[in-house]
């Protein structure tokens, strides 16, 4: 049987590429363009920005995928996380401006405003705690909201912190910590499950398995 890959574009797209052609797989070194690749009679590849990898593998769209589990919180697709593959590690903080030192314990208002790309994430954080905020979704610049006072805190991802540091943000917490997973649709790797097992270990996480 042949296998449909989904492969994320953007920041994982290199470490990705590189684990499948250790695995075997010609993965072409710019996708540029291309939405999917027909690598040879066993395998073809579909380019997809990550949040949407894992919908195409819970439709079946895709057998199987690379995605970050950053986007597998915000998502809540049905799919099986079967490895940690280890690479594109990040973490999800919450920061605020230095200045306000709620990193050091200074009170926080009593209603939050917390601006975020990951509102789910944020949502379940914030509820445990029993905190009130409003949530603020954006798009793009979240650092930029605490700055300007459209938001008391920011809950965003960051690999070195550096992006922080340029602002003057400092961590206050941390939610939780993210590298890239391989996920498989729970009904294809039931009837694929030998190409399926065959690429995990190829993949080299065969002895990690995190939920099946």
């Amino acid at each position: 049987m042949s296998l449909v890959i989904a492969v994320p574009k953007g920041a994982l797209f290199d470490d990705a590429a590189a684990r499948l052609r250790a695995a075997g797989i010609d993965v072409p070194e710019d996708a540029g363009r291309r939405l999917a690749v027909r690598v040879d009679d066993k395998v073809e590849l579909v380019f997809l920005r990550p949040s949407d990898v894992p919908a195409y593998v819970e439709f079946g769209a895709a057998d199987c995928g690379i995605v970050g589990k950053d986007v597998l919180w915000e998502t809540d697709r049905h799919v099986s996380e079967l490895a940690d593959l280890g690479f594109g590690a990040c973490r999800l903080v919450v920061a605020a401006r230095r200045i306000d030192r709620y990193h050091e314990g200074a009170a926080l208002p009593t209603f939050l405003r917390v601006a975020t790309k990951y509102v789910r994430s944020t949502e379940v954080f914030f509820s445990e705690r029993d905190l009130p905020v409003e949530i603020i979704p954006l798009h793009g610049s979240v650092e930029l909201a605490p700055l300007v006072g459209l938001a008391d805190l920011i809950v965003d991802l960051t690999q070195t912190g550096n992006t922080l540091r340029d602002h003057d943000l400092v961590i206050v917490d941390e939610i939780e910590r993210s590298t890239a997973r391989f996920v498989v649709n729970p009904i294809r790797f039931r009837a694929k499950y030998a190409e399926l097992r065959g690429l995990l270990e190829r993949l080299g996480a065969q002895t990690d398995p995190v939920r099946a």
